[in-house]
C-alpha cells in the first residue's frame, strides 16, 4: 500500500518535471536560436545588437524598480494636513492677528489635496502607464493581463480617476458661484489637462508622430491647481461652499465608487479562477487608488464644508466613513486572488474590497440624504 502512495507521488514529480522541461524548452529556444545566428557573425554585427542589449536591460532595470518602489505611499497621508486645526471653511476671509490690513482668505483642503496627489503620480514616481516598456508590454501581452509588474499602473490610474472626477466638480460647481460669475480660467485648465489620454508617450502611432507626454500635461495641472489655490488665499478667486454643492459633491464621488464596485463585483463572479486570474490584481489596486484619493478627498471636503457639516451635525457621519476609508486600506495582500466568495483554499481579494467600498458608499448616501432634509 505504502508502495503504491510512494510509486503515485513519484508519478506526478515525473509528470511535473516533464513538463517542466517542456515548458522552458519552449520559452528559450527563440533565445538558443538566437545565440547560435549571434556567434556567427562578425564584431561589426555583435557589437550594435550587444549595445542594443545592453540598453534595453538597463531600461528593463529602471522599469521594474519604478513599478516596485512606491515613492511617498502613504495610506495615513491624510494626518499631514493637520485639517481639524482650520476653523474656517475654504474661500471664506480668515481673521488677522498682527494688525495687517492684507485680506487673506482659507485656502481649499480639496484643491491642496488633489494636487498632491497628482504630485504623487507624477513627480514623486515615475507615471507608469505612459512608460515605453509598459507600451511595448510582455512580449507584446499588455502587462494588464499579467500578473506582474502592473499594480502600481492600476494603482496610479485609480488615484487619477478620482482627481479627474474632482477637477470636474470644483470647474462647474465649486469654484464659482453658479449663474453669478463664469469658470475659473485655472481650474478650467487643470480640467482639461487630467482628462488627457494616460497611455501617451513621446511618440506616438494614432495619430503618427511626436507627441507630448501624459505625465507633461498632469504636471501643467498640477500648476493650475496651486495657482487657483493661490488665488484663494489672496482672496482673488471663490469656493463656493453651499450645502447643494457638498450634496452634489458626494454624489458624483459615491456614482463614481459605485461603478468600480460593479467592475470588482463582475470579476469577481464571473472569473474567480483565485491566484491564476491574472485580471485581479489591477481591479483591486485600481480600486484601493480610487479609495486612497477619495479618503483624503472627503476629509478636505469636511475641512471645506465646515460650516454646513456643523450646520447639519454630520460630523458624526463623516467619522464613520473616515473609518471605512481606514479598513480598506489596511488591505494590501502581497498576491492578489480572486476566489469563489464560498471557498476555504483560495481567498476572494476583490469581494473583500468590493464589500468596503458599498460601506463606503452606504455612508456617502446617509450624508447626502442627511443634506438633503
Amino acid at each position: 500500500m505504502l508502495d503504491r502512495i510512494a510509486g503515485f507521488f513519484r508519478l506526478i514529480g515525473r509528470t511535473i518535471a516533464r513538463f517542466a522541461r517542456i515548458f522552458f524548452a519552449w520559452a528559450f529556444w527563440p533565445f538558443i536560436a538566437a545565440r547560435g545566428w549571434y556567434v556567427q557573425r562578425t564584431w561589426m554585427v555583435r557589437l550594435p545588437i550587444l549595445g542594443f542589449l545592453g540598453l534595453l536591460a538597463v531600461l528593463y532595470c529602471y522599469f521594474i524598480w519604478q513599478t516596485q518602489v512606491w515613492s511617498g505611499f502613504n495610506p495615513s497621508f491624510v494626518n499631514e494636513y493637520r485639517l481639524s486645526e482650520r476653523k474656517v471653511p475654504a474661500g471664506q476671509e480668515l481673521p488677522t492677528t498682527d494688525g495687517s490690513a492684507t485680506k487673506t482668505c482659507q485656502r481649499s483642503a480639496i484643491v491642496d489635496v488633489a494636487a498632491d496627489l497628482t504630485d504623487f503620480n507624477v513627480n514623486q514616481n515615475a507615471w507608469i502607464s505612459s512608460m515605453l516598456l509598459y507600451r511595448l508590454g510582455f512580449f507584446g501581452i499588455d502587462w494588464d493581463h499579467t500578473p506582474f509588474l502592473d499594480n502600481k499602473a492600476s494603482f496610479q490610474r485609480g488615484v487619477n480617476q478620482a482627481v479627474r472626477r474632482t477637477s470636474v466638480e470644483l470647474v462647474d460647481t465649486l469654484g464659482r458661484v453658479r449663474g453669478t460669475s463664469g469658470i475659473n480660467n485655472d481650474l478650467q485648465r487643470a480640467r482639461g489637462n487630467l482628462q488627457f489620454d494616460e497611455y501617451s508617450w513621446y511618440f506616438g502611432l494614432d495619430p503618427f508622430g511626436p507627441k507630448t507626454p501624459t505625465p507633461s500635461y498632469y504636471r501643467s495641472a498640477l500648476e493650475s491647481l496651486r495657482k487657483f489655490n493661490a488665488d484663494l488665499a489672496a482672496c482673488n478667486a471663490i469656493f463656493d461652499g453651499r450645502a447643494d454643492n457638498l450634496i452634489q459633491f458626494v454624489d458624483r464621488i459615491a456614482n463614481d465608487l459605485g461603478s468600480t464596485s460593479d467592475v470588482l463585483a463582475d470579476r469577481s463572479q464571473n472569473h474567480h479562477r483565485g491566484w491564476f486570474d491574472t485580471r485581479a490584481d489591477d481591479r483591486f489596486w485600481f480600486a484601493y487608488g480610487q479609495l486612497y484619493a477619495y479618503y483624503a478627498i472627503l476629509a478636505a471636503a469636511q475641512s471645506d464644508f465646515s460650516q454646513v457639516v456643523a450646520e447639519r451635525n454630520l460630523g458624526a457621519i463623516f467619522s464613520a466613513t473616515t473609518r471605512q476609508f481606514q479598513a480598506a486600506l489596511q488591505i494590501q495582500p502581497a498576491i492578489i486572488s480572486n476566489g469563489r466568495e464560498d471557498g476555504w483554499i483560495m481567498p476572494s481579494h476583490l469581494a473583500t474590497m468590493g464589500f468596503y467600498i458599498l460601506r463606503v458608499r452606504s455612508n456617502l448616501v446617509e450624508i447626502r440624504s442627511v443634506l438633503d432634509r
